[in-house]
């Protein structure tokens, strides 16, 4: 499933989302999915593949793909809840959607990041669970 979030990348210092657009000398090349400017990115800067993060649980890691998907199942495939919401309430729609996370390691800040950037996936149209699980279930044949 983190094929869908291949070559989305967060910035650090930088608000929204990337995309991945080519490689530089010392640099990479991303562009904004808020407003499709085009900037440079360095190694100086942290930069995060979504498909490599992971949200903390009692039990092991879960992959930020599915905690996306289980964010899009909750409502239907459509817009969670804003990522300005309440501290309070930001803890209890993660209960719902992960149960189990790990309440010690995951602060509030995290969970806004996870609701921010899956609504800003979900407005661009990049969340895609259906051609996931159709990929998945062709690979099995």
């Amino acid at each position: 499933m983190s094929e869908m979030l291949k070559g989305v990348l967060a910035v650090s210092g930088q608000g929204g989302l990337f995309k991945l657009v080519s490689q530089a000398k010392n640099s990479i090349i991303v562009e904004s999915l808020l407003d499709g400017k085009r900037m440079p990115a360095y190694a100086t800067s942290r930069i995060s593949a979504l498909e490599d993060i992971s949200i903390f649980t009692e039990e092991a890691d879960v992959k930020l793909a599915d905690v996306f998907k289980n964010i899009s199942d909750k409502e239907n495939g459509g817009a969670s809840i804003s990522h300005k919401v309440s501290a309070k309430e930001l803890k209890a729609y993660f209960s719902e959607i992960l149960p189990d996370y790990d309440q010690d390691r995951v602060y509030v800040s995290d969970m806004k990041k996870v609701i921010m950037w899956y609504n800003l996936l979900q407005e661009k149209e990049l969340l895609n669970f259906d051609a996931v699980e159709a990929k998945t279930e062709e690979k099995e044949d």
